[in-house]
This record gives structure tokens, sequence and C-alpha cells, in this order.
């Protein structure tokens, strides 16, 4: 009794004096008047007074009844507010028998009890009962079939990174059904040998040509396997050093050409006909190669049966992009996304470190034969004029916004997509040139004859919140009154998609422009307005006060006092540097490099997002340096200790980048996660996905993606089988079976999602994190579903090195 009445003082202490402060800053009353009823209760126990007891179970009651009034029956949200309380509960009831008893007042606190645990119960079971799957009142009549402008089908073959160079990341095979899903079994693993001991992240979606599986690990070894039984083939080490391995030792995918594909001429009528590719046969060296970009910036191609580097292209094999670019430090630049070929045209950009330097490499934009690895062309934004490589002494401009991610190609019309990133420093603007505030956070179109800009579509004006574009363009086919027009879904960090005519760049979908918050350290370079998709958003309302979360009512007021102190306008709140402020969504999306995933036949888009905000400061120079926030490759860093440097490079993008060059660093709470505990300061989901009508915008179903078996406070998994909606990394692949799979999450699962409904209809355990894009291919017959399970160091998820097959049971 005693150190129950000693916890409930404290806590109440905490209350009332927290309570007090979130108070004067305008925000909810509860916990000073529950922090004063708790105290009340602690002194009146402590006295062994069944008053004190009343005390609590009045407390208790108002909590639920004020809960209930803040956020009704949402089961997630009312765990912060009443769980820890009951538990107070139970051990005060507990207490009975000691306290004196004699005003006959048992009967009426175990009635109360009764009634409010109660109420708890009902409440929990009708929160799970109307968990976000909320079908859409909407046919599900086909589209038009859409036409696809790729030289190569998906089907028996997964001969690009999103399936065709449509990016569709469909699948027209059909053997697997929501029906027979649940007899998936494991057909084959193969182990890779290659896992960083620091930032691992594979994130490889493989190819599938002929009978043979092509994927590149985490340090760019490249493998191929036998697609039947996942022996290797052959391996090549390109010898990567670990000094080059910049945010993530990542690999997303690699590239396949026929040397004797035909492709059309730019602008020809009619899109070829895809073909599936044959196994490669007794041909020439290298009449079929594997190309990759490598973490060291260089473009490998090795021929495609046996592994051996294509002597024909450039020197040995290997073609290095950062001629051009002026001192690199290791690990400034990288190639971590999987090169696009169009009309037999390498296109490649390249990942910038972010957050080091002002001046950092430039982020040029080249294409290279596919055949000899000759420079074809170069677009560097600010320099028109410059089309190859610069003279001796010269450099491309440094600085310039980069594609760290996946182009998407159109054959027929020969332009390539580039979802654009921001400039070098990305929480500061105002040094930035007429071409970077122009193309910065912009879908362009390169000409991939030219490397000209054919158009370019900007989705952030100025952008100072880390935005950039990280998800491909999908191709589709888009009906409008005049007809069907070649269109791309573009999708955004923020979570707006549009739909643009691919040809010109011109929405096909409004687009509105509306007013944005204008402050914050720079207001003179805010944008009065931004751009608003009215075809679709993945984002949510605003956060307000009441969305804050934690493990107790205490966390809870903790992140309500931090919400109530940072700065927050809605999206596109502008930076500051006296307070924090708040993004949200934070850069991890809305979408993110995963892409999102169309079903031509439904005419539906298959979208998992994330959800959740950073808790964000800019942080003045002096104060950076005291702190040691010094750029990669500044020998002030040698001078420092792990614990001094501020998590600088071992903590999470953007905590603590220095943004060398301009006047401000930058110190990005990713997720607004509480240090106590671990607990994000929103309230679940964070993370979900959705189906979305392409003829309407509207939602089919959205869910909650990703259960807490693998997340709870203080890093311990909870193991609980409840879909709270996690982070999520990686995209699905959807097929004409009916299914949907995907992993990304942080549980460590991948699962089967029934399209029609959003539930799901089967689901493994991986031995590693699923950060990575699935494939599904054919091979005799019999149809296979392949994931990379490397994890990710940012996802806090295991690492390793499998690559897992998984086929229903021949028979």
């Amino acid at each position: 009794m005693r150190a129950l009445t000693a916890v409930l003082v404290i806590i109440g202490l905490v209350l009332v004096v927290g309570g007090a402060w979130l108070l004067s800053l305008g925000g909810s009353a509860y916990y000073l008047l529950a922090g004063l009823g708790l105290i009340a209760s602690g002194v009146m126990l402590w006295r062994l007074r069944l008053a004190g007891a009343l005390i609590y179970a009045g407390v208790f009651v108002l909590t639920v009844l004020w809960a209930v009034w803040e956020v009704g029956l949402n089961g997630w949200a009312l765990v912060p507010r009443v769980v820890a309380p009951a538990v107070l509960l139970v051990l005060v009831i507990a207490a009975l028998p000691v306290l004196d008893t004699r005003r006959g007042g048992r009967l009426a606190l175990t009635g109360a009890a009764v009634f409010v645990v109660g109420a708890l119960i009902s409440g929990v079971v009708i929160a799970q009962a109307n968990r976000p799957v909320s079908p859409a009142d909407v046919a599900a009549a086909a589209l038009a079939a859409m036409a696809d402008p790729s030289l190569r089908a998906a089907g028996a073959d997964w001969p690009t990174y999103g399936g065709t160079e449509a990016s569709r990341r469909y699948s027209p095979l059909t053997q697997i059904t929501p029906d027979n899903v649940g007899q998936l079994e494991r057909a084959w693993t193969f182990r890779t040998g290659d896992t960083p001991e620091e930032k691992w992240g594979a994130e490889t979606t493989p190819l599938k040509i002929g009978d043979t599986v092509y994927l590149c690990t985490a340090r760019n070894i490249l493998i191929a396997l036998d697609a039947r039984t996942g022996r290797q083939r052959w391996r090549y080490d390109p010898e990567v050093s670990d000094d080059w391995i910049p945010y993530t030792a990542a690999c997303r995918g690699v590239a396949y050409h026929d040397a004797g594909a035909s492709a059309p001429a730019a602008g020809a009528p009619g899109a070829p006909p895809p073909t599936t590719p044959a196994a490669p046969a007794a041909a020439a060296p290298c009449a079929t190669r594997i190309i990759e970009g490598t973490l060291d910036g260089r473009l490998i191609a090795v021929d495609a049966r046996t592994g051996r580097p294509c002597a024909g292209f450039g020197t040995n094999g290997a073609v290095d992009i950062k001629i051009g670019m002026g001192d690199v430090i290791p690990g400034m630049v990288s190639i971590t996304s999987a090169p696009t070929i169009v009309q037999g045209v390498i296109v490649t950009g390249h990942q910038v470190l972010d957050g080091q330097y002002r001046s950092a490499p430039s982020g040029v934009i080249q294409g290279f034969d596919a055949i000899t690895g000759e420079l074809r062309w170069a677009w560097d934004m600010t320099r028109p004029d410059l089309t190859g490589r610069p003279d001796a002494g010269d450099q491309y401009t440094r600085g310039t916004p980069n594609m760290w991610t996946t182009a998407s190609g159109d054959e027929q019309l020969g332009l390539v997509y580039l979802p654009m990133g921001n400039s070098a420093a990305d929480y500061y603007s105002g040094d930035r040139s007429e071409a970077e505030n122009r193309y910065s956070t912009s879908l362009v179109a390169l000409d991939v004859n030219t490397g000209r800009p054919a158009w370019s579509f900007q989705t952030v004006r100025k952008d100072v919140w880390d935005y950039d574009l990280g998800s491909q363009a999908t191709l589709i086919d888009y009906r409008t009154p005049a007809g069907v027009v070649p269109a791309l879904v573009l999708p955004s960090k923020q979570g707006d998609l549009y739909i643009l005519d691919r040809r010109t760049g011109r929405p096909l979908t409004a687009v509105e422009d509306r007013p944005a918050p204008v402050g914050g350290v720079e207001p003179q370079e805010r944008a009065p307005t931004q751009p608003f998709s009215r075809f679709h958003t993945l984002a949510k309302r605003d956060l307000t006060e009441r969305d804050m979360w934690g493990m107790s009512p205490i966390d809870q007021m903790i992140c309500r006092i931090g919400f109530r102190q940072a700065a927050y306008d809605g999206i596109y709140t502008a930076p500051t540097s006296d307070r924090r402020w708040i993004q949200y969504p934070g850069y991890n999306g809305g979408s993110d490099w995963g892409g999102i995933a169309v079903d031509p036949q439904r005419g539906w888009i298959i979208a998992n997002y994330n959800d959740m905000p950073n808790f964000n400061r800019l942080v003045p120079r002096a104060e950076a340096d005291k702190k040691g926030w010094f750029p990669h490759g500044d020998p002030r860093l040698e001078e420092q200790t792990p614990e001094s440097r501020g998590g600088v490079p071992e903590g999470a993008e953007g905590a603590g980048d220095p943004q060398m060059g301009v006047p401000y660093a930058i110190d990005v709470n990713a997720g607004w996660r509480m240090g106590s505990t671990g607990m994000l300061c929103k309230q679940p989901p964070y993370g979900g996905i959705r189906a979305i009508d392409i003829r309407t915008g509207q939602t089919v179903w959205d869910r909650p993606l990703g259960t807490a078996r693998k997340n709870g406070p203080f890093g311990i998994p909870s193991m609980l089988p409840l879909d709270i909606g996690t982070p999520n990394n990686g995209g699905s692949v959807v097929t004409a079976g009916g299914l949907i799979f995907i992993a990304a999450t942080t549980d460590d699962l991948i699962r089967a999602i029934d399209i029609e409904t959003g539930e799901t209809v089967w689901s493994d355990v991986l031995p590693a994190g699923g950060q990575a894009g699935p494939m599904v291919y054919e091979q005799d017959g019999r149809q296979y579903l392949v994931l990379m399970a490397g994890g990710h160091h940012f996802m806090e998820t295991p690492a390793g090195d499998h690559v897992i097959a998984w086929a229903l049971p021949q028979r």
C-alpha cells in the first residue's frame, strides 16, 4: 500500500507540474486536474482511508469520459489515455481489504470499477470492429485496356525494376489467387553473403530473364541464380570499398539490355508490342548484359550469361560517372537505384549525401551508350549550353538538385522521366539559382537522344522540407472527354498523386494553388502558395494536440507540450531556428522510393504510404560547430569522439546534418520519437495501404499496414498481432490473380492482400527486414514470388542477406 501511494503521489506531481505547463501554453487542463486527483488519492490511501480509493475511481471514470470525448472509440488513441490508469485501478481495487470500509463504500467502488472496465472492453471491441478498412462505393468495371509502351512484358519474366518500362509493378500471372495463396511454401532461399555490419539496407528488387534471376547485393556484388532452384550461376564483385557507403549500403536494382533488341525512333507512331525476352542463347560476348550503378559512382556492365565484364563498355566494363564533378569525397556520390535504359541510352542520376555541403558535387544527369559506355549527353540544369563533359579545370555546377531514385521511360516518345530531388542544403533556400528553383522537386522529362528538357512539372516551390520526389512515375492510359491520353501517375512525399500527360507534362486532373505559411528564418523566400492535387492525396488532416500519443498519460502530456511549443501551421510550416517546427508528413512520405503499383484491368492504383511527422529545428552555425556537427570528410570529425558528434553521421538522416555553406545546420527528429521510450508522439497508424480508382480519384479501400509484433517501448517487441500501421519502405506488386504482395513494414512480415477487400489473406515471417520491392515470375509453369530480406538500419529491422522465393506446392 505504501509503495502504491508513493507511485500515485509521484505520478500526480509530474502531472501537476507538466499539466500546469501545458495549460499555460493553451493546452488541455485534464493533466493538471488528474494530477491533483492522484495526489489527493495517494494521501488518503497512505492514511488507509477508503476515500482515497473513491477519489481514484472518480479520477478514472472522468478520465474515461474525457478520453472518449477527445477521440471517441479509437482503440489506439485510447491506449495512452486509459491503459496505464486502468492498471493503477486494478492495484487500488486489490488494496481494498486493507482499507477502512466502515462507511460501506466497497460495493460502490466495485460497481464503478466493473462499469468502467466493461466500458473499456466494449470500447476496444468496437474500435477493433471499426478499424479503418473502408471499401468505397466504387464500381469495379475495367478500364479500356491500357497500352504499354514497353519493349518487354512482365509475366513469365520480370525484365525491369518496375516490372516493365511503364513501372506498373503488375504481373498478368493468375496461378496464385486469394483461394490458394494460403498454400504458399518457400521454394528456395539464397544467401548472398553480403551483410554490412553498419548501414545495412539492400533494398533489392531482382530481375528475371529467361531462366535466370539477376540481383545486386548491398555492396554491389552482381549475382545470377537459377530461376527454378535459386542456385548460383555466376557472381561478379566490382570491389566497392566500404569508404564509399553513403547513408545506406543499398542497391535497389539492376538493368538488363539486349543489344539485338530494336528500339523505336522517337515519336514513332504506335508503341511496339511488348515481348518476353528469350533465354540468352549462345551469342557474342555481352550480346545481353546486366548493368548496375555502384556506391562508388560507376556503371558496371557484365555479360548476362557469364557475369564477365563487358570489355567494350567503358574501361574494362566500367564507366566512372564522377568525371567532371570535381573533388568527390568518398561516400558523397553513389548510385543506389537501378539505371533506366531508353532507346539504347543508359540514363542515370545519383545520390548525393544529404545535409553535408552546399557545394556538394553536382546533381548532373548523364546518358551513356548501352553498348560502348560512351557519354552521349549530360544535363547540368544551370548550364544548358554544356551538353557533354566540362573542359579541363572546369566542373559541373556543384550543389544542384540530383535524382537519387529511379527514372521511368517511354520508348515510343523517346522521353525519360526524372523524379528530381532538392538542392544541396535541403532546409535553406536563400542562395539557390533560378534553374535550381525551377527544377528542384520536379518531374523532368528529358529527350533521351539529346538530354534536353522537354517539359517539367514542379510539386513544391522552393522546397525546404526535403520533399524530393522519391517514387518512379508510372505510365498509364487515362481516359478524358477527348479520348485516351498517354499519361503517367506521379506520387509525392506530401501524399499528393498527380495525373500528367506524359507527352507535355500538362495536368489531366485538377491542380490548385492554395495559400502556404510564410515565415521562419527566411520569410522572403517562402512561396505564398503551393500546388495541391485535387485528384487524390494520401495526406491526412492537419495534426492537433489530441493526436499526440505515448505509452502513458505522462508521455502523451510531454508530447502535447512539445506540440504546443513548436511552430506548426499545417503542411509547409516554414523552418524555424528559435524553436522546433513540425513537418507533417515527414521526409519519408507520403509515398517514397517504393512507388505505387497499378492494376490496368481494374484501373486501380495501389499505394502504400507513411503517416508520420518530423520534429525539426534549424541550428545556427556557431551552435552546430560547438556540437561537433561537421560534414562528411571534414578533418575536424577525426578529432571528435562518437559521443561528441551529436549523432553525426551515426544518427537518422538529418539528425545533426551540418549543411556547411549556409547559415544553419539541421536537426531532424525523424518520426518525432520520444527519447525516453522511443515511442512516436503521433498516435497510430504510422503507415497504410490504399486502393484508388483512377477514373474518379476515389478511395476503394484503405487500411493500416503492419502489425505491432516487432514494435514496443524501449525497442522491446510487443509481439502483438494487432494492425497498428507501421512505418514502411518498399513497394508492392499486383497480380492478375487478384493479389497484392508487399513486405516493407517493420514487423518483418511479407503478406498477400486480397485486392478486392484489402484484407490480408496470407503472411510469412521473414528472417530479416523486408525493406525491398517484391517481384513475380513464372518458370516451367510455376509462379514464383521473390523478395530480398536484407533489413534496414534506419527502419531498425534486422539485417540479413536472404533472397527468398515462394510458390505453390508442386503436384
